[in-house]
């Protein structure tokens, strides 16, 4: 095997509801997380030294050395499965960073399947990414699942959701990085009670946008009070034709707007009132693959 190449694709927080907070300061969510077509790529491929490069619109603004989730992943799965191999890492960037959609984690976990499989490590029984995921990130296990879940805990803690539609989705970005410890800091009020219904019937778009009006996102006042364009982000879906729900993904600044089809968010990204330095980007809700 010369060369292994893995999708990372963009995760969304369909509702998230905070639900508690630990003695030891993280806090506890209930969230359905859901995965899209659009992401980045991670590339593997033998090398005498680990390597890590990378490309994109966001390349530049990737942090360097242990600073980088990827490097830490790799590294980690290293020093687990022994003495392996070393490779050459190569992200095509295109999610935002601290944009509330996981691209760091998403990046992370497509990695770890990337350089397993080029070292062909028996993912099934003695290397567990799961476990080596779980110390990186509160987001990594759930992008290494690559399913749709239900979780809870910080995040970590995973049940599989029923089928979800092949939903149209229109991410905007307004531009700004937000940091997740910031906005968790910046929350007010109480907390919210375990909503996740692992029997809901959310197989059709109105179905899944019925379901998702009785949930919420906790953070979006938190993250408004921090980046006032995130209100102007979901005032602009909410009034963009067809768009059956518009909400902010984790902790922001990205917000999705929920639609009957992908070829329904292609439309609506063409049609969306909106300054040109907004990011934008139509998909529709996926299944990912290894492949």
């Amino acid at each position: 095997m010369t060369r292994v190449t893995v999708h990372a694709p963009v995760k969304i927080n369909l509702y998230l509801h905070v639900t508690g907070r630990r003695e030891d300061g993280y806090h506890e969510v209930d969230t359905l997380i859901a995965f899209t077509g659009f992401g980045d790529e991670i590339s593997a491929e033998p090398s005498d030294t680990l390597r890590i490069s990378a490309n994109g619109p966001f390349a530049d603004e990737l942090p360097q050395g242990e600073d980088n989730l990827v490097t830490r992943a790799v590294n980690a799965l290293r020093h687990d499965a022994g003495e392996i191999t070393s490779a050459h890492i190569t992200l095509s960037k295109r999610i935002p960073l601290a944009a509330g959609v996981g691209g760091g984690s998403a990046d992370a976990a497509a990695a770890m399947w990337a350089a397993s499989r080029l070292w062909r490590l028996d993912t099934g029984k003695k290397v567990d990414l799961l476990t080596i995921g779980k110390p990186l990130g509160a987001d990594v296990p759930a992008c290494l699942y690559r399913r749709p879940s239900f979780a809870s805990g910080i995040g970590q803690d995973l049940i599989a959701s029923p089928t979800l539609p092949e939903a149209g989705v229109l991410l905007v970005n307004p531009g700004v990085k937000l940091s997740t410890p910031s906005v968790f800091k910046a929350r007010t009020g109480g907390f919210s009670p375990n909503t996740a219904e692992p029997d809901a019937d959310i197989d059709t778009v109105p179905k899944l946008a019925r379901f998702l009006e009785d949930r919420a996102n906790d953070l979006t006042g938190a993250a408004i009070k921090l980046c006032p364009a995130v209100e102007d982000v979901l005032y602009a879906l909410d009034h963009t034709p067809g768009c059956r729900l518009a909400r902010m993904s984790g902790s922001g600044a990205t917000c999705f707007g929920l639609f009957d089809s992908p070829a329904a968010a292609e439309k609506a990204a063409a049609d969306l009132d909106a300054p040109d330095h907004w990011w934008r980007q139509a998909t529709g809700l996926a299944m990912p693959s290894l492949v």
